[in-house]
């Protein structure tokens, strides 16, 4: 015989299902990442990523995102284009509410048509190129574009009375590097200094710097710029080294890390290095971030680290305070001020930042600031 339930049994099966309901866990808040996690650009990658998920570890531990945790979706492009636009994609199906990346200002560049067709917003760490500065996107960074970085460079290069410049950069961040060099060559010369010397090459396993050295040094320069990743920085100084022991060295922000003392040791000695963050800023939020940072990864973070970090707490800010029915990137341009580990960080209407270039040089195997904001 069917059974029978009465009208206040069912009532109280219909209200416990409302309660636990209630009660279940929110869906979290997915933020991507999407940078270089291997190959030579892997120290850009990894360090914006660990930067990345102390913010969110962060904000978690104080409610997340209006109660909601958030999630932070990792993805490697591979300093590859078309793994890179598969990285975006993905993410984007996935529902994710930002991106923070790329890494490179090359693979930056390959995605921004993606994400704004798609109206994902993504805030770059360290993505500079000029050719990604000015434009109505959904593209925005947490640094100062490369004609800034490049031309104070050049400034100080000037100001130490240094003429007579060689450059060498790497096409694998074309977007990027070629952009710092026509950044540096304007104001340079324009100053009195004369570039003798511009190669470019195409960063690889196999490539043999020895030959590359000899040809920078060809037309006696004073100072050697590198404009390339860590690894290629380190390698290309060492094998100039081997030619000239005192031509004065320096490379762009990208080659910054601690990978190129590392890898470089007594031969990048010396040498010039412009950098988005002073290592030894004092201001409490980033003191506070340093040392969870070393707690959590066991060492001090470098410039992608900084960035990454500030990348995510731009994004984290911009939806908690996004507002119903507002686009995160409305947001983020009403917002146009944040309050990053180092101190405020202005955004203009294109979602370009204006950040502070230290430049430093490599004393004892440390980075110590000669030239200050």
């Amino acid at each position: 015989m069917p059974s029978i339930r009465s009208p206040a049994v069912m009532a109280c099966g219909l209200l416990l299902c409302l309660n636990l309901a209630a009660c279940a866990k929110p869906e979290p808040v997915r933020i991507g990442f999407v940078g270089g996690l291997s190959g030579r650009v892997a120290d850009l990658g990894v360090g914006g990523r660990n930067g990345a998920t102390i913010a969110v570890e962060e904000r978690n531990a104080h409610g997340g995102i209006n109660g909601r945790a958030i999630e932070l979706v990792v993805r490697n492009d591979e300093q590859k284009p078309d793994l890179a636009r598969r990285a975006v994609e993905e993410l984007i199906e996935l529902k994710v509410a930002a991106i923070v990346g790329h890494t490179t200002s090359a693979m930056s560049v390959t995605t921004v048509p993606l994400v704004t067709e798609r109206r994902v917003v993504m805030v770059s760490p360290t993505s500079t190129a000029d050719e990604l500065s000015g434009r109505d996107d959904y593209f925005f960074r947490v640094v100062s574009a490369t004609r800034f970085n490049a031309a104070r460079n050049a400034a100080y290069a000037l100001s130490r009375g240094l003429k007579r410049a060689a450059l060498i950069y790497d096409l694998n961040n074309r977007a990027y590097s070629e952009s710092w060099y026509k950044a540096f060559a304007a104001p340079f010369e324009t100053g009195g200094g004369k570039v003798v010397t511009a190669l470019s090459y195409t960063s690889g396993p196999d490539l043999h710097f020895s030959e590359l050295a000899g040809r920078l040094l060809d037309d006696g320069p004073d100072l050697v710029i590198i404009v390339a990743n860590a690894v290629d920085t380190a390698l290309l100084a060492q094998q100039i080294r081997k030619h000239d022991a005192t031509v004065q060295l320096a490379s762009a922000e990208w080659g910054g890390s601690d990978k190129l003392i590392e890898m470089g040791g007594s031969a990048v000695e010396g040498m010039l290095v412009s950098q988005y963050y002073d290592r030894n800023n004092v201001r409490p939020d980033y003191v506070d971030f340093r040392r969870r940072y070393r707690e959590r990864f066991g060492e001090d973070p470098g410039y992608a680290a900084v960035c990454g970090y500030d990348a995510a707490e731009m994004v984290i800010d911009g939806l908690v305070a996004q507002l119903q029915g507002e686009d995160l990137k409305q947001t983020l341009l009403r917002l146009g001020k944040f309050e990053l580990s180092q101190g405020p960080m202005q955004i203009d209407r294109f979602g370009d930042a204006k950040r502070s270039v230290y430049v430093t040089v490599i004393r004892d195997g440390h980075y110590e600031v000669v030239l200050a904001p």
